[in-house]
């Protein structure tokens, strides 16, 4: 009998355990910021397909925050932070995927899913650099991974959080990294969709037919909402604005030069079709090393600065300033399970 990996014994046993299993699972993958929301509602409003139910309270409604088998998101640094957490990237081989994990899992989602539809739809960020862990726990499962240019994925992540802010520069290395690993991790899925935020916003319904067709079913006649382009425009005109007018124009210049070869590779550019070419031609040279040195420590600092400004707004951001890692994990644990436990109570009460 051949050698086989423990996570290969595992695949099997859980292949064999599923085969009277009639649900298919639609991840939706992509980094925060990058349509990952609404792609995720509209695929779970197609037919015969269901997202979370019922959760009260819960403005996004993820599959981290229903489950306690993974570290949560914000364990792991927090959206623009959690991909350079190793404890983040996943695989088949990872020390968490064992049958009692696996059944937590399920049992965990499944509650909130509608029973009566098959193909179950889990939207979570950080599914990104989970797929391999996924298709191993849920064996019949597809993902749909969507991409969005890096500036307006960097610039809104750092507008959404509240007091941790994070530089330009190493937000755009969040991107890079966790979209490397995936490049090397997509090699392993079995069914796999991918689409850019840009693509879907011009076109909404042909990535609706074509995304209805690879999970196996239809596109209802109405009830899907429709993207707009709005915002990835608000965003690169403020890039723009930063390159040309701002007082560290030569900070954004140098990450605009550095990056722009790494983001090619996935489409994408930070100058094309923003800067004048004779404009760009007209910019200084690339720093000397401890220039640039500077500039990312400089930008670094301003990030830092702007923890305890955003902070000293309230009491409730001071506090979450300055209170350790740890004691927030466990207040935000506390509140997510008090949160979980009473949807459940209320779903239990109206069966």
């Amino acid at each position: 009998m051949p050698n086989i990996g423990q996570a290969e014994v595992f695949r099997r046993t859980i292949v064999k355990d599923d085969k009277q299993d009639t649900y298919k699972y639609v991840f939706v993958c992509g980094l925060n910021r990058s349509g990952t929301t609404l792609l995720g509602r509209n695929i779970g409003r197609l037919e015969n397909c269901t997202d979370f139910k019922d959760i009260p309270k819960m403005q996004v409604k993820e599959g981290w925050k229903l489950q306690d088998v993974y570290p949560l998101e914000f364990e792991l640094g927090g959206p623009g932070r959690y991909g350079f957490n190793s404890r983040t990237h996943l695989t088949e081989s990872s020390s968490l995927l064992s049958a009692e994990n696996v059944a937590k899992l399920r049992e965990a989602w499944h509650f909130f899913w509608d029973k009566g539809k098959t193909i179950r739809v889990e939207k979570t960020p950080a599914n990104l650099l989970m797929t391999r862990f996924l298709q191993a726990a849920f064996p019949n499962s597809y993902f749909i991974v969507i991409k969005r240019h890096p500036v307006p994925v960097s610039m809104s992540t750092q507008r959404m959080w509240k007091v941790n802010i994070t530089s330009l520069h190493r937000l755009f290395d969040h991107w890079l990294h966790c979209y490397e690993l995936f490049e090397e991790d997509k090699k392993h899925l079995r069914h796999l969709y991918e689409l850019t935020y840009e693509d879907y916003i011009k076109d909404p319904a042909r990535y609706h037919q074509e995304i209805a067709a690879f999970i196996g079913t239809r596109v209802p006649e109405d009830g899907l909402d429709q993207p707009a382009g709005v915002h990835n425009k608000k965003y690169l005109e403020r890039w723009c604005k930063l390159l040309r007018d701002s007082r560290c124009k030569n900070y954004y210049r140098y990450i605009a030069k550095k990056y722009e070869p790494r983001f090619a590779k996935h489409g994408y550019s930070l100058t094309n079709g923003m800067i004048l070419p004779e404009e760009l031609l007209r910019w200084e040279r690339e720093p000397p090393a401890i220039v640039a040195i500077l500039y990312c420590v400089c930008a670094d600092a301003c990030a830092f600065l702007s923890r305890f400004a955003k902070a000293k707004s309230g009491p409730k951001l001071l506090i979450e300033a300055f209170l350790p890692r740890f004691v927030l994990v466990k207040i935000w644990r506390l509140r997510l399970k008090q949160i979980v436990n009473r949807a459940r109570r209320l779903q239990l009460s109206d069966a």
